[in-house]
């Protein structure tokens, strides 16, 4: 009860807030109103102040000072034109989260505490001031015989603030998705849910650390990006501790102001390293916004700060890669098959209907100069056209739906003229020959070669079995236990699997 009666406390905080900036019921949309809604929306400005900008800039700016648990959910409905529209969706995609420091006892606080008091002195003996503050952490300078470091260290007290603030948020959604039948096909529980989960996980320094360690060895590898290594022995939960990178962010128009820096090339490297991540790997930077990413002296791109890391399995990777591959070939009755395959449209609706919407969306784009072509608006299309079709919110692809419209923006802050299909092309056609051509199909046959094997290396146990079945007094023997699979299913599964490696052999010889 009493908690119950605290997060309604913070909702009517939240509300209050969003009534001062004008975001609920705002006079812009007045016209598209019903009478009753106009009524309650000009009740609602009596108690709010004079607010400027955009609903979406108003609605960013409400959820910045609400804390950082609503900075992330703001940067998280970005994914969500669906529900607020293209221009809402692109305010709030900025949002960032600047503010001033904590004092510097309380950051030697949490490194004793983290490392006891010796080790601490010691590990940390050239700690510096903060450099970079943030909702959740700042970051410090810290000079040590390897080099100069980067300490992340979390604010006090920000993982109780965070978990009840969330508490209340999947409270609301609660409440929402039982009172709103329609609001079930947006899934509030879910979108809150992986907005939670996501949160949470920043704020174990050990994950985001793990993270970054994964993301440089494939950027080690692939070269599209510069990414700090980590110092695993200055790292534990509250505190993080990587090399320093030298360079600007890109949030400082300086950064693009450095001799001999090409933007085109920048910026494409920026797509291409993205995708070669999410489609190559599937693991990428899931907050690739402009402070994230800084230009090195020698004009590479480094990427920082991973407490968001997005990961997509491989048909999620196969839906990404052919629904781009579809659009550069203008081939949209196979995106639509895509989505109907993958489950995101409903199999009652009709793939022709569907593919004729996307057509929709992919022609009056043809042909068009590349800054009037945008890949973000494209994707808030096809999102547009959820309630059309009855698709429900998929929360495996929040992250990808984010980050990429980040990247798709970040790419023509850079380089306004930046074609993201012609960038795209090479990484996906590449990916879609390797996984789904002769030599993706004899990988696959090669697979189903090895488990065949497999199965048949036990071929003589289970004629074995077989004969000791027919001897007399077997069946009064004690059996397997239930959750042993019997003989025949066995013999049964190498049969099916050599029949699949033999016809996949034949069709692809």
């Amino acid at each position: 009860m009493l908690k119950a009666m605290a997060d309604y406390g913070r909702l009517m905080r939240a509300g209050t807030a969003l009534v001062r900036h004008d975001v609920i019921l705002p006079g812009e949309y007045q016209t598209r109103l019903p009478v009753p809604a106009r009524l309650a929306g000009r009740t609602l400005r009596l108690f709010g102040g004079r607010a400027k900008g955009r609903p979406g800039e108003r609605l960013a700016t409400a959820l910045e000072k609400l804390g950082p648990a609503y900075i992330k959910l703001g940067q998280f409905l970005a994914t969500r034109p669906d529900v607020f529209g293209t221009e809402v969706a692109t305010d709030l995609s900025r949002l960032k989260d600047k503010l001033p420091p904590f004092p510097m006892e309380d950051a030697r606080k949490t490194l004793e505490t983290e490392f006891g008091k010796a080790e601490a002195d010691r590990l940390f003996t050239g700690l510096g001031e903060p450099v970079a503050a943030a909702s959740v952490a700042q970051v410090h300078k810290l000079e040590t015989p390897e080099g100069m470091k980067a300490v992340k260290i979390l604010r006090p007290g920000v993982e109780r603030l965070i978990s009840q603030e969330l508490r209340a948020m999947k409270r609301a959604a609660r409440t929402i998705e039982r009172a709103m039948v329609e609001s079930r096909r947006l899934e509030p529980v879910a979108f809150t849910n992986t907005v939670a989960d996501a949160m949470m996980k920043e704020l174990d320094l050990r994950l985001e650390a793990g993270g970054g360690d994964q993301i440089k060895s494939m950027s080690d590898k692939d070269e599209w990006f510069v990414v700090p290594s980590v110092d695993w022995d200055r790292t534990a939960q509250r505190v993080l501790t990587t090399d320093w990178i030298d360079g600007i962010p890109l949030t400082d128009p300086k950064a693009l102001e450095q001799p001999g820096l090409d933007r085109v090339e920048l910026a494409t490297s920026i797509t291409r390293g993205f995708l070669t991540h999410a489609i190559g790997h599937g693991v990428f930077h899931a907050d690739m916004h402009e402070g994230n990413i800084l230009i090195t002296p020698d004009n590479r791109v480094a990427l920082v700060d991973f407490g968001l890391i997005g990961r997509i399995g491989m048909e999620q990777r196969r839906f990404l890669a052919e629904i781009l591959w579809g659009f550069i070939r203008r081939d949209y009755q196979r995106i639509a098959e895509v989505h109907f395959e993958a489950g995101y449209v409903p199999a009652t609706q009709s793939v022709g209907e569907f593919a004729q919407a996307l057509r929709s969306v992919g022609e009056p784009i043809h042909g068009k100069p590349a800054e009037d072509v945008y890949m973000g608006r494209i994707l808030l299309q096809l999102l547009d056209y959820t309630r059309t079709f009855g698709m429900h919110l998929r929360p495996e692809l929040v992250l990808l739906q984010k980050t990429m419209v980040q990247v798709e923006g970040v790419a023509r802050t850079i380089d306004p003229k930046h074609d993201i299909w012609k960038a795209s092309e090479p990484i996906v056609k590449t990916w879609i020959a390797e996984n789904f051509g002769p030599a993706g199909a004899a990988k696959l046959a090669a697979k189903n070669i090895l488990e065949v094997a497999d199965r048949l290396k036990r071929l003589p146990e289970v004629m074995d079995r077989f004969e000791a079945s027919l001897e007399p007094g077997y069946h009064d023997t004690p059996k397997p236990p239930r959750n042993q699979p019997p003989w025949w299913a066995w013999f049964g599964l190498t049969v099916v699997l050599a029949a699949i490696a033999g016809l996949t052999a034949v069709q692809f010889a």
